[in-house]
């Protein structure tokens, strides 16, 4: 396999250095990822040799000549096609493509006129696949010229790829003031001014520290421009015009950098599902705090994670090359095992884009939000990103939702992620489960997407649903909303596989912690575990039980499990004790019922009674749980007094009756 090794070598001479310059340590072709298939991965290009066939177990044409796309015939051009679109199916609507670089050995580089008539190859390949074409960069080498394109899939009106881009990083790195300058397109004053038009709450403005999930959109047009422009009121964005204008979108989940705000980052980790994960270091104070928690955190939960060094501008020289020379010791440790790579150049971002899908690429930027030094990069590399998740419209839909509004004159709103499937307007969906673990009928009554209305969502995309005949109360963060052909069921216990990454001393059966999945967010208790004890490092099979309410769960996903100082990752692999639906449903009615009969006999006795009660003590007993709505000892009170009325009521009615 010549192409293993060549990308074998290709990660020997990165790992060397940090990699200024890329391109003269490897051509950007053979770095590039290609996931999934046997080629090599400059074959991406679709090069076809002249003598036919190759002995390929695929029966595929030798895609490997720099010459094919000059003149390609017949059976090789819809070899080129099938191939074109094999490669935008992979990448979720878009590639990246190679003109002028073959795999057969031979110099790299067309001249002119191969040059345009490979070109007008391609984009006669792009019109049959109905997609737009975009120059990357352009390069001479010994036998001329080579370029990069971006082939994009083109969308329609109400529609665009959407990309999440989790932002992390210790707190005052620059996260928030960075998304400021990148959705608005206005510089930072130095003082805060970028991220004030970004926080939700009066204490984040006075504060200057996120505590929320912020949700900030980058849109792209299909040239690569960004679409992002703020009204002149204000400087607020509309978002419903940056969709339309646009043929991607950046989602950037704005997490909070505070270790007090821990749980709100893992929330928007395991919650938001990004693709992609922007680790945020402050040049001038380095990898401090949070940094390494946040860093292990999308280290265990599988997403690729890019590096931005911000403050570059007030930082002394000698201090950003200590802090670059400790962030790639981190990187490469064996806990990262990642491949760090300095984007200085367009040519670094190209290469590194290309490749991030690989999981073991880290690009480094280093940017300055007052002068707005290599954000261009920056911005180039986000335009890049492809999702990285492909979905199937056609299994059932299933909804996450991770978070609840009541609006006025539209009524109750759940926001979340679509996980997979397909959810139309009017669809009949499940709700659930609620605390007995049922799931209830409901009804889409408007979808909208990124504010825009729209009349359906595919898995992957983030939406917001206007529900029927609800109250917001009965809805919590970690409900689904699924097909009624999946006949969902909640689960109380369940066994996972866990990695204790850290714990001050030991954990054994019956350690309670918050245990986050998906948008999930409960207490759980160890029931039992297959060792004595756990310390850190350790890895066990363990038997968990929720402590308040049954939820919806699958086999294999994710878990983050922590208390505290505690941290422990693992993949769900067996649901033990599930919710009987009609179980469920019987016990609801059975409550329903004994709860009105209560307010009937309290009533009763409360009439029978043959003295007046002082009107505390009446009102108490008319409404058992009124008592909850009080301050302080007044609660009780209320409790007591309850309790007090109907058990005077009682014998008080029989000495009258006898």
């Amino acid at each position: 396999m010549p192409e293993m090794a060549s990308s074998t070598a290709t990660e020997a001479a990165i790992c060397s250095g940090s990699l200024p310059v890329a391109e003269s340590i490897v051509p950007a072709c053979m770095f590039a990822p290609d996931q999934g298939r046997s080629e090599d991965p400059s074959a991406e290009d679709s090069f076809v040799d002249s003598e036919g066939t190759n002995g390929e177990s695929l029966g595929l044409l030798d895609l490997s000549n720099k010459l094919v796309l000059v003149s390609p015939t017949g059976e090789q051009y819809d070899s080129l096609l099938r191939h074109l679109r094999e490669r935008i199916d992979e990448g979720c609507g878009e590639t990246i493509y190679v003109v002028g670089m073959g795999s057969d050995g031979g110099d790299y580089g067309l001249d002119e006129k191969d040059m345009e008539a490979s070109v007008a190859t391609v984009q006669s390949l792009c019109e049959q696949v109905e997609a737009d074409l975009i120059l990357l960069r352009e390069r001479s080498d010994t036998g001329g010229k080579i370029r990069d394109y971006l082939i994009r899939r083109r969308v329609g009106e109400q529609d665009f790829l959407e990309v999440r881009v989790a932002v992390v990083g210790n707190v005052d790195a620059g996260k928030s003031t960075l998304l400021g300058v990148l959705t608005h397109g206005e510089l930072d004053n130095g003082r805060g001014f970028a991220r004030q038009k970004l926080f939700r709450h009066k204490h984040e403005m006075e504060s200057g520290r996120t505590s929320s999930v912020g949700n900030d959109i980058l849109g792209f047009d299909q040239e690569g421009q960004v679409v992002n422009k703020p009204d002149s009121h204000g400087g607020g964005l509309d978002w419903t015009k940056i969709c339309e204008r646009s043929s991607k979108v950046i989602t950037f989940i704005d997490l909070a950098g505070h270790e007090k705000y821990l749980k709100t980052t893992v929330f928007g980790m395991t919650g938001h599902l990004p693709d992609f994960c922007m680790l945020m270091v402050g040049s001038n104070a380095g990898i401090v705090g949070m940094t390494k928690e946040h860093l292990g955190l999308a280290l265990a939960l599988n997403v690729p994670v890019f590096v931005v060094v911000t403050k570059i501008d007030m930082c002394p020289a000698n201090i950003l090359q200590e802090t670059l020379k400790l962030l790639q010791r981190l990187l490469k440790s064996p806990g990262c095992r990642k491949i760090p790579v300095l984007v200085q150049n367009k040519d670094d971002v190209v290469v590194t884009a290309s490749n991030f899908s690989s999981e073991r690429v880290c690009p480094i930027f280093q940017i300055s939000n007052v002068t707005g030094e290599n954000m261009d990069l920056l911005k180039m590399f986000l335009n890049l990103l492809s999702p990285r998740t492909t979905f199937n419209n056609d299994e059932p839909a299933e909804f996450q939702i991770d978070d609840t509004y009541s609006v006025p004159g539209v009524g109750t709103v759940v926001s979340g992620t679509t996980l997979r499937g397909l959810i139309r307007l009017n669809d009949m969906l499940l709700l659930g489960p609620d605390p007995l673990g049922v799931f209830i009928p409901i009804a889409v009554k408007s979808i909208h997407r990124k504010r825009m209305p729209v009349k359906e969502v595919h898995g992957g995309q983030t939406a917001s649903f206007a529900l029927k005949k609800i109250k917001r109360a009965a809805i919590r963060k970690g409900m689904v909303m699924i097909s009624p052909k999946l006949q969902p069921q909640a689960t109380w216990e369940f066994e996972a596989e866990i990695l204790v990454l850290h714990h001050p001393t030991t954990i054994s059966p019956r350690y309670q912690a918050m245990v986050h999945c998906g948008s999930i967010r409960q207490t759980a208790t160890i029931l039992s575990m297959n060792k004595d004890c756990l310390r850190t490092g350790d890895k066990a099979s363990v038997h968990f039980r929720f402590i308040k309410t049954p939820e919806y769960l699958h086999c294999d996903q994710k878990l983050v499990f922590r208390e505290g100082r505690t941290k422990a990752v693992g993949t769900i692999t067996k649901l033990l004790q599930s919710v009987s639906t009609q179980a469920a449903r019987a016990q609801q009615s059975r409550s329903q019922a004994s709860k009105k009969t209560f307010r009937e006999g309290a009533e009763d006795a409360a009439g029978s009674a043959g003295r007046p009660q002082s009107p505390t003590a009446t009102q108490v007993s008319l409404k058992p749980g009124s008592g909850g709505r009080r301050r302080g000892g007044q609660r009780h009170r209320g409790k007591s007094l309850n309790t007090a009325s109907v058990a005077s009521a009682v014998p008080a009615g029989a000495t009258d009756t006898s």
